[in-house]
């Protein structure tokens, strides 16, 4: 992660289409809530102003007490902007939908990423191996994620890509993602899990496809093997974990870490 250059504020400058259509939804929602916002500033200068006490022109009237037209518009605008805020929302919030498939022209690649104390575990079921702390996938290519934990309630997030989602035991949740162009960024867990908490992010790389090929090529030539014993040492609590490689993965090692929480025993 060192060698990346993190974009700052990555919310307000999007690699990927989800996190663009968040963006826009977030500048959206200010510019309408502007509407209420704006005027109260407007008219707190221009009532100082215009009723002050030395020359003001606006005429004192004491026993006034009630006005039908300011009534309504104290409700009726604010009403309004619930009703579009909410329209938007609704719809929005479908169009982004985390579970459904992002079209890339490509199949999408399928990772299962687990949350443990304090670090992160990418499987490639498709490629054979896995990652810890380095999540890696073609640029242009949709990014399918699984996603459970196996410790407390984590939240998987990576802010230049958009959506954050809960990695919960015994559960798992989906994420699709697309990077537009290569690039580097940073994820972590959004949800507070103990002492460990505040190392537990990861680095994500969208890479060419020529670049990811290398990069699979060195995690295939790692000596580690993800076995249930090896897994089982990695799930123990650890702090700012390095990145490791793993070039075999036991069979169905996803499906079991969730079996485990519903009462049944890993294959």
């Amino acid at each position: 992660m060192d060698a990346c250059n993190l974009i700052r504020a990555p919310i307000l400058h999007p690699a990927g289409p989800v996190a663009l259509a968040e963006r826009d939804l977030l500048f959206t929602a200010v510019f309408v809530m502007l509407v209420v916002v704006v005027p109260v500033f407007v008219m707190t200068f221009l009532f100082a102003w215009r009723y002050r006490a030395s020359g003001g022109r606006g005429r004192y009237t004491p026993n006034w007490y009630y006005s039908g037209k300011v009534d309504a518009i104290i409700w009726l605008v604010p009403a309004l902007i619930v009703v579009v805020l909410g329209y938007l929302l609704w719809t929005e919030t479908h169009k982004l939908d985390p579970y459904r498939q992002l079209v890339s022209g490509t199949e999408p690649l399928e990772v299962e990423a687990i949350a443990q104390d304090w670090k992160w575990l990418f499987i490639y079921p498709e490629l054979g191996v896995a990652s810890v702390n380095e999540l890696v996938f073609p640029s242009n290519r949709s990014l399918s994620l699984k996603i459970t934990s196996d410790t407390v309630m984590n939240s998987f997030f990576i802010p230049a890509l958009g959506g954050q989602i809960y990695a919960m035991a015994g559960m798992q949740t989906r994420l699709h993602l697309l990077a537009d162009k290569p690039g580097c960024f940073r994820g972590r867990n959004m949800q507070y899990s103990g002492h460990g908490f505040p190392e537990q992010r990861f680095a994500v790389r969208a890479l060419a496809k020529e670049e990811f090929d290398a990069w699979l090529s060195r995690a295939r030539k790692s000596p580690e093997k993800l076995d249930m014993a090896a897994y089982r040492a990695l799930a123990a609590p650890s702090v700012d974990h390095p990145v490791s490689y793993y070039s075999g993965v036991a069979p169905r090692l996803y499906d079991s870490i969730i079996e485990k929480y519903a009462g049944k025993h890993p294959e």
